[in-house]
């Protein structure tokens, strides 16, 4: 067995060319690691994924036209083996717990991407959760029950579909709806649906009022 071939394969998933392109160096200096592919969207990932047949999968929590939560779930049907590590820009309070529930083994804050994923890739590629010790610790006490009550928790984000979270949460972040159909690779019209759902969801009267909602859901979770 050649050093290549002694190497774990990593397959990148981020619908930024840069983003991706900077992945690829960061992991493959690693001595361990090799990128064996990387992809755009969700197809084109599932597709490289059958040919490549990686160790790990390294996914952005968005992507155009899907989510990479929707890609865990998959790859997770299709490629049951095929251990998962979320790279998000969202704070892991809002996203960590529904990317472990989706069949990912960890996840990672781009803004911390650095050496962090190679870290994180190699615990994960040992049987590891990649997740913060604060996280770790809020999880902990929400499976024992020890978690304030928050006001105004019901009805809870929690309903929302994740796409609609992800419109939820760059609502709170002050981004239009045409920014978040730019960046989320939407239709500004799609947004708006989603906007409509999330207000009968959150039985929330308007659009002021659902903007509110939004930036004090980031603001919790933030904390």
């Amino acid at each position: 067995m050649n050093e290549t071939e002694a190497k774990k394969k990593v397959f990148i998933v981020d619908d930024h060319p840069i983003v991706r392109h900077g992945l690829g160096q960061l992991i493959n200096r690693a001595p361990d690691l090799v990128v064996c592919g990387e992809a755009a969207t969700h197809e084109e990932a599932l597709e490289m994924i059958a040919r490549t047949r990686p160790d790990i999968l390294l996914a952005d929590i968005c992507l155009k036209e899907s989510s990479g939560l929707a890609l865990v779930k998959e790859v997770q049907e299709k490629f049951g083996g095929l251990p998962s590590l979320v790279l998000s820009m969202h704070d892991e309070s809002l996203y960590a717990e529904r990317a472990l529930r989706a069949g990912a083994k960890g996840y990672i804050m781009k803004e911390q991407a650095d050496e962090s994923v190679v870290d994180g890739i190699r615990k994960v590629l040992q049987g590891e959760l990649c997740i913060s010790g604060a996280m770790q610790e809020r999880m902990l006490k929400q499976y024992v029950g020890q978690t304030e009550e928050v006001e105004d928790a019901k009805p809870s984000v929690e309903a929302l579909s994740d796409r609609e979270r992800e419109v939820f949460d760059l609502m709170g972040h002050g981004l239009s709806s045409q920014r978040i159909a730019e960046k989320l690779g939407l239709s500004a019209k799609t947004v708006e649906v989603h906007r409509t759902h999330i207000k009968k969801k959150l039985r929330v009267d308007d659009g002021a009022q659902l903007m509110r909602e939004a930036v004090r859901w980031v603001e919790r979770g933030s904390v």
